[in-house]
């Protein structure tokens, strides 16, 4: 593969993978706006991201097999136009019910891009250098909280929140064409894969038993339901309790997104000397170390604007660490069904992380309290999966090695 083309592919995947994250970050900042206009609270509005994740879960295990069965980009097509219709009804809803049930249709379209993605990245590039990849996709995906809340916040003070979806359905067309015109088709269509209830489940299940699947994904997935946490409830926490404008808002959260980017490409760095799973757990530990100490000074009532930023930026450091080599790990033993294995790993990391996100949700006075106890649990809750996932892995793998198996 030349590098021309290497570049091109890198960034048309890192495209689709940063689609439903954009969908998030984008109209963070007009969260006060959305809960004025519709006349709500801010944790009611955080309801529709809260739909927006459990619609991205439900949705990648209805595309995984549909990835496998008719190749990856039929499947995306289809997705990419719900995603269009979808946010063009967002823009035109007038009560939060409705704007909570056309987030969840629109999460189900953004999703065939997540899980055609991560496949692509199984069907593309070899097993050895599929943690660099993801981490390079991170590098792409890194520009969704870096520009959407920003851009986000600006669209809504000039035009009103409602256009941002508007930006959003232009946003999904090009994805759309790209897909069409320029992302080859990676997969040959498995026309002996039955897409019957009885089989599919079996499917899910074959890949959801396999020990080194479910640790990395667990693994992965809880550590991850930290960020779940920050991106709900950063919006009450900064513009309610630190009042800062949603402009300002949209700065903090992208220099906040400098931590979870950064420590992805230091984490490409790291692989010529370590592998993943050495890396995953030096990760977890400082993870917990930074998100403990958060909850306690949160606790005791001694956080400062400052601190927090700080707290945070070691916490989405080490998720972004811990992510790539998490999938990369998770995804190893599958070759035929990466499709069906990416999206049952996408659909338990959104499962998860939709849960954390209900749970801030869940409080609607200002407080950083409800953040701070949920990262920690998340850094504490990773560590401890690994560490007896990891046993179970020795019992089956001679030596304690993770080993490859297709499937």
């Amino acid at each position: 593969m030349s590098r021309r083309k290497y570049v091109l592919l890198i960034l048309i995947l890192g495209t689709l993978t940063a689609l439903a994250p954009f969908s998030i970050d984008m109209y963070l900042p007009g969260f006060p706006a959305i809960a004025k206009d519709l006349n709500t609270s801010i944790a009611h509005v955080s309801l529709s991201l809260t739909g927006f994740f459990i619609g991205i879960s439900a949705g990648q295990l209805l595309y995984g097999p549909l990835l496998d069965r008719f190749g990856r980009k039929k499947p995306l097509y289809i997705g990419l136009m719900v995603y269009i219709a979808s946010s063009i009804y967002c823009s035109m809803v007038h009560d939060i019910d409705t704007l909570i049930a056309v987030r969840f249709i629109q999460a189900i379209g953004s999703c065939a891009a997540t899980v055609a993605s991560v496949a692509m990245v199984r069907d593309l590039f070899p097993v050895k250098d599929s943690a660099k990849v993801f981490a390079l996709l991170v590098l792409v995906l890194g520009a969704s909280p870096m520009l959407a809340p920003t851009i986000g916040g600006y669209i809504t003070a000039a035009f009103g929140w409602h256009t941002i979806f508007l930006v959003l359905t232009g946003i999904g067309v090009a994805v759309l064409l790209a897909s069409i015109f320029i992302l080859p088709e990676s997969f040959k269509p498995n026309t002996s894969l039955s897409l019957k209830p009885g089989p599919i489940i079996r499917g899910f299940w074959e890949v959801f038993t396999e020990p080194q699947f479910y640790t990395y994904t667990f693994t992965g997935a809880i550590a991850f339901a930290g960020l779940f946490a920050y991106v709900s409830g950063s919006p009450m926490v900064f513009m309610k309790v630190f009042g800062l404008s949603g402009k300002v808002y949209g700065w903090v959260f992208a220099f906040l997104s400098i931590g979870f980017i950064g420590c992805s490409q230091l984490n490409t760095l790291l692989l010529k000397k370590y592998n993943s799973e050495q890396l995953i757990r030096v990760v977890l530990i400082c993870y917990v170390l930074i998100a403990v100490s958060f909850c306690i000074v949160t606790q005791l009532d001694y956080l400062t604007l400052p601190a927090c930023i700080v707290f945070l930026l070691g916490s989405l450091g080490c998720v972004g660490m811990t992510n790539p080599n998490a999938s990369s790990m998770a995804l190893a033993p599958f070759s035929q069904n990466a499709g069906t294995a990416s999206a049952l790993m996408g659909a338990l990391q959104m499962g998860i992380g939709a849960g954390s996100s209900m749970v801030i949700s869940l409080f609607e006075a200002p407080s950083v309290k409800p953040m701070a106890t949920t990262i920690a649990c998340s850094a504490v809750g990773a560590l401890l999966v690994f560490t007896l996932g990891k046993r179970t892995i020795q019992q089956k793998y001679v030596g304690g090695d993770a080993v490859v198996v297709a499937h």
